[in-house]
């Protein structure tokens, strides 16, 4: 099935963005899919005009718009934020999470990045711990389930001046911060070949674990969010280090050794109470 972008949508698109002059023409195979228990299969399109200063999201939002006016069903996908912070642009591109930029999401990766008259496959997250629910979108409450058992705290810090009074030292600090930049997009598990969930997990449990507010928890957070993402049907992770290659705020696999030592030392703990 074959379908082509109507003109006057993608100029308004390229007009909007002050490019002029041609566009690019673009080969998409975009993969569709009714509903979770449902087939699924890619559907060629044909985007012509398009501006290299959209952003992949917009190029989207444009070819849908073609696609409405044709009266034909628009193709699904997350969005939110646009700026990177959210994690919902969830899309597998040309078999990468996110796209080809290091350090980018999908609402950050710009048309520029792809040449005039390239082909482009686009899917959703591939895991079994993320179901298809239609096209582009996944399922991906499991990750909310993994914070629901144990990324939280019971201390009171207080306002800011009293959370400010407990001294913490700048390399730890730095440390909780990198952590807790993960927005739970999900790429990590597309990336792996095990399908693991190892590096989001670590990520919610370092930037709690490492602070003193959450020292109280420290031992049963990773027990519980660890057998948490097991229940989810996640894969075991073998440090193969595709996740840190394709997370959009690039945050390091050494925080999956540090939960490993996390959980060695708090079942030992439990061992002995």
């Amino acid at each position: 099935m074959t379908q082509t972008v109507a003109e006057p949508a993608t100029e308004r698109g390229r007009d909007a963005h002050g490019a002029g002059g041609r566009g690019m023409h673009l080969t998409l195979h975009v993969w569709r899919q009714t509903g979770p228990n449902e087939p699924g299969r890619l559907v060629r399109y044909e985007a012509r005009d398009v501006s290299p200063d959209m952003s992949f999201l917009e190029m989207l939002d444009v070819l849908n718009e073609d696609l409405m006016a044709q009266g034909q069903e628009p193709i699904a996908f997350d969005s939110d934020c646009r700026e990177g912070i959210c994690g919902m642009c969830s899309l597998m591109i040309n078999g990468i999470p996110h796209g080809p930029l290091r350090g980018t999401a999908t609402c950050q990766l710009h048309m520029r990045t792809f040449r005039d008259g390239e082909t482009i496959t686009i899917e959703p997250w591939r895991s079994r711990a993320f179901p298809v629910l239609k096209d582009l979108v996944v399922d991906r409450s499991a990750f909310d389930r993994i914070i629901a058992a144990g990324g939280y705290i019971t201390a009171t810090p207080g306002g800011p001046r009293d959370a400010n009074e407990i001294l913490i030292a700048k390399p730890t600090a730095d440390e909780a911060m990198d952590a807790a930049a993960c927005i739970g997009c999900g790429a990590c598990v597309a990336a792996c070949p095990n399908g693991s969930a190892s590096l989001f997990t670590a990520a919610k449990v370092a930037h709690l674990g490492l602070l003193p507010q959450g020292q109280p928890e420290r031992d049963r957070r990773v027990l519980a969010m660890v057998a948490q993402m097991d229940a989810e049907g996640f894969g075991g992770c073998t440090l193969h280090g595709e996740c840190q290659e394709v997370c959009p705020k690039e945050i390091s696999i050494d925080t999956i050794s540090r939960m490993n030592r996390d959980f060695l030392t708090a079942n030992l703990r439990t061992a002995d109470s």
